[in-house]
């Protein structure tokens, strides 16, 4: 593992090593995590796919951050440096891989929609053990997983973060409260800047617009509080609609599914 700025604890660098060494080209690694907790940024030699069946993780990686709730999990390629923040309390049953092996489905980072089929898999993977029996159960769970990741849904889950510091503003309370209400000139005068200057910095730092951007991130925190528990009517709050149809139309034409079908598809397969 390559830390960098804040570090994980060195009882977390120990228990991590043997999945970062294991001679199985992928292993399961399952750990449940309190409230608040981040690892801060870090990377490793090993493919990952971090997934939680319970809780939502916050990914931010130099250039991006990403939502993981618990209907979808984000691909990161090996030495990719990163930091986790548990938002709740979460289980984290994640994979590590061969960087060979991982090359074969997926090169770039990403989140991808978690079937009932992958979601099996990863736990079957998990309840093996690092040094699982080859030419046998372990060896068919490796190569089902990877063909399931490779076929897997990528979800518009990531935003893109920036480097100049008005725009880095206005992202972070953007993304703490994505139901603010503010327009592009309000948050022009949060940056101190002029809202075309804003404007600009938006297309050419994030490749989206102002409006683009803040509805990907509201959408996004619907489909957390979805997975987390909540009604549509409570998420189309949190993303500030009004409208429980508006809401679900925006929803629907961003992850191709209704909100009480995102509602549905986890807790119907974590009650299995």
């Amino acid at each position: 593992m390559k830390i960098t700025g804040h570090f994980l604890s060195p009882n977390r660098q120990t228990e991590i090593l043997p999945f970062e060494t294991a001679s199985r080209p992928i292993v399961g690694f399952a750990r449940d995590y309190p409230t608040g907790l981040s690892s801060g940024m870090h990377s490793h030699p090993r493919a990952q796919l971090l997934y939680a069946t319970s809780g939502v993780m916050r990914v931010d990686t130099q250039d991006s951050s990403f939502l993981v709730p618990p209907t979808t999990a984000l691909f990161l390629p090996a030495s990719v440096e990163h930091t986790v923040k548990m938002d709740g309390p979460v289980a984290m049953r994640a994979l590590f891989m061969l960087e060979e092996v991982a090359q074969r489905v997926a090169k770039v980072t990403k989140v991808i929609a978690i079937s009932g089929l992958l979601r099996e898999l990863i736990l079957a993977v998990c309840a093996e053990g690092v040094e699982w029996a080859r030419e046998g159960r372990g060896d068919h769970l490796a190569a089902l997983v990877l063909d399931e990741i490779g076929k897997a849904e990528p979800l518009p889950l990531g935003l893109r973060r920036s480097t100049d510091s008005r725009l880095r503003q206005v992202l972070e309370e953007l993304s703490k409260c994505p139901y603010d209400r503010r327009n592009l000139e309000e948050w022009a005068d949060v940056a101190n800047t002029s809202s075309r200057t804003l404007a600009r910095l938006f297309r050419t730092e994030t490749g989206m617009s102002f409006r683009q951007w803040r509805q990907q991130a509201r959408l996004a925190a619907a489909l957390s509080a979805l997975s987390t528990g909540a009604t549509p009517t409570r998420a189309a709050a949190i993303a500030g609609f009004d409208s429980v149809p508006a809401f679900g139309a925006a929803f629907r034409g961003l992850f191709g599914i209704t909100p009480g079908q995102a509602r549905g598809h986890y807790f119907g397969a974590h009650d299995k």
